[in-house]
């Protein structure tokens, strides 16, 4: 059999914050790819806007670095699991992984989730323990729990022989002692580690072309782009081929262009053969896990899995007395196209329609997911309003089942009592508990997705902030009967349209916690504030002091308020109960009773109480 040994293709995954894209960075500075004017900026790779200020990749991304004569190709990818699908869908297009695992904190629960797919795929992997320069590193525990994890996920003997590197990727150094004063000042022990044991691709370049598409991209001058790997073959500008649809159906088209990878460009190109990573457009309605063959010899390739969405909302049409104000786009029509738009790249989205023209059911991966979907079109000019989530129910061998996920804590000692306490309230079964050192302790618990909407407020206010909290999609399990999470506290909400006044503001604060400062525009009918106790509470917070006199007139200036609790998109979609909307424009983001007028509000949860 023969190999290209010029080229590799490896991906590199870790958990969230492991330093991925850090260390992606250093490769492409140290390799021989970029010139020397080329200015590197701080995580180059996370090129979306809310990538860079939360520090998280979203997008699966590729690169292409040449070193000692030889091409690397290197995918970046997510490590939040709610973005599972890309990582799964990579697996397919490497031959081998760099699993990033942090000098301190180890192995964590999306390490292993990231671990598990490349393990299924049979890649071989290479670990990296990075962060080896921070005081706190334990680097000789963390290959043990890294062995442990391989062990644990069923990993073969030549899995279980994986090659250690540590080093630093924010220093740009590397070593292959796990000793700090070892490392050098250079990439070098990874590229070389990455030549001697990542399978260089298969050369059957003279066979029929195989060419799978794992990610797409949209580009409004060519439309759809496929990226994917030439499992096959060779394919060239111009050439005839067959798209092997996943319905079964055939389609064929001319490739118009193809474009490879090198360093943080895409550069066109004539032609690519077997083991080539590359993106080709001309096709309209091409899909992820869609096979292009010759027209003559159409063989497809297993379609990929893409994993099912977990939870779902409702996005409407914004119809709060605020509506059109700050947004550009307002319409149906135009909230519609936006989201049929990203069901052109994202694979893991579904949407579907509603009664109402005016609603849809968007389904995705998780609350972070639907939330950067919202923050994206937020940013675009789009006013909508979106209901509380909801987990996605399913009957499996005629059981009703509900998602649930495993659920790591890492808290002190003295907050552990609580941690368990509130989780077993939500259902939460503990399944693990390990002291970690220095009075940190960490927690298992496998808990229905259900109760972890809205569990993160609670959490952290619960470990006044020391508590860290990850959760991975698990299993589906079956349902649990009864109410799971939830609020506990009821709202404080306006009863009139207005602006909200200092005065009355000092008045409502001892009823519970306020959400807006004064002079901010309130309507009839908007949350302003969480009660401090069950129920919804209906408060006038537009009231302004009568003045009677020249003396008091002035008194109100000394009075001082507490600051306003501000809330996160994130924080707002927790919030949110069955009978709220967060109404979300490009300048605010407000609460809302889906029934603003009280007296309707109370008649409709009478018949509810009735009906049931």
């Amino acid at each position: 059999m023969k190999y290209r040994d010029d080229i590799r293709n490896v991906a590199i995954i870790a958990h969230v914050d492991h330093g991925k894209t850090t260390l992606v960075d250093e490769l492409l500075k140290q390799s021989d790819t970029l010139d020397g004017h080329t200015q590197l900026q701080e995580r180059a790779m996370d090129s979306n806007a809310i990538e860079k200020e939360r520090g998280i990749t979203i997008l699966a991304k590729n690169t292409a670095v040449d070193y000692k004569g030889k091409r690397v190709n290197i995918m970046d990818t997510p490590g939040h699991a709610d973005f599972g699908g890309e990582v799964e869908r990579i697996m397919k297009m490497v031959d081998g992984v760099l699993l990033v695992v942090d000098a301190y904190e180890g192995t964590m629960p999306q390490t292993r989730f990231v671990l598990k797919k490349a393990l299924e795929q049979h890649l071989t992997p290479i670990v990296v323990v990075n962060k080896i320069d921070k005081p706190s590193a334990r680097p000789e525990h963390v290959v043990d729990e890294v062995l442990e994890l391989f062990i644990e996920l069923g990993a073969d003997d030549d899995q279980l022989d994986f090659p250690v590197i540590y080093a630093s990727a924010l220093n740009g150094t590397s070593s292959k002692s796990d000793k700090p004063e070892d490392q050098e000042p250079s990439m070098s022990a990874i590229f070389d580690t990455i030549l001697e044991h990542i399978p260089a691709p298969v050369d059957n370049s003279d066979e029929p072309l195989q060419f799978q598409v794992s990610l797409l991209d949209y580009n409004d001058y060519v439309g759809r782009i496929g990226i994917g790997r030439i499992f096959r073959g060779t394919v060239k500008v111009g050439d005839q081929v067959a798209l092997m649809k996943l319905d079964g159906s055939v389609k064929k088209f001319r490739v118009t262009k193809l474009f490879g990878f090198f360093g943080l460009k895409r550069l066109e190109i004539q032609e690519a053969k077997a083991g080539d990573l590359i993106a080709v457009s001309g096709m309209e309605d091409i899909f992820v896990g869609e096979t292009v063959t010759p027209v003559d010899h159409q063989d497809a390739l297993p379609i990929l899995h893409i994993d099912e969405p977990t939870l779902q909302m409702t996005f409407l049409v914004n119809n709060s007395p605020f509506a059109g104000r700050e947004g550009k786009y307002v319409t149906a029509r135009k909230i519609e196209e936006r989201l049929m738009a990203e069901l052109q790249t994202d694979v893991s989205l579904n949407i579907e329609p509603t009664d109402s023209p005016d609603a849809w059911t968007v389904s995705g991966r998780g609350e972070l997911h639907l939330s950067i979907l919202i923050e994206n079109m937020r940013r675009e000019g789009f006013e909508l309003q979106v209901s509380r989530p909801k987990v996605i129910e399913r009957v499996i061998e005629g059981v009703k089942c509900e998602p649930f996920e495993r659920v790591q804590i890492d808290t002190p000692e003295e907050y552990m009592g609580s941690v368990i306490e509130s989780l077993s309230l939500r259902k939460g079964e503990m399944q693990d508990m390990i002291h970690t050192g220095n009075g940190q302790i960490r927690l298992i618990f496998l808990a229905p997705a259900r109760g972890l909407i809205g569990y993160t407020t609670e959490f952290l206010s619960m470990t006044r902030g020391y508590g860290i909290m990850h959760h991975t999609f698990d299993q589906y399990l079956p349902m649990i009967q009864g109410q799971i999470g939830g609020r506990h506290q009821g709202a404080l909400v306006s009863i009139d349209t207005g602006k909200a006044t200092t005065y009355s503001i000092m008045s409502i604060e001892e009823r519970g916690t306020v959400f807006v400062e004064p002079t901010t525009d309130v309507y009839e009918g908007m949350i302003i504030g969480e009660n401090n106790r069950d129920n919804d509470l209906t408060v006038n917070i537009t009231k302004a002091k009568q003045m009677t006199n020249v003396r008091s007139a002035n008194k109100d200036q000394t009075s001082v308020i507490k600051k306003p609790k501000q809330l996160t998109l994130e924080e707002s979609l927790e919030f949110l109960n069955d009978d709220e909307y967060c109404e979300v424009t490009p300048e605010s983001i407000r609460l809302r009773k889906q029934i603003l007028n009280k007296s309707e509000r109370e008649k409709a949860s009478k018949k509810k109480k009735i009906a049931e």
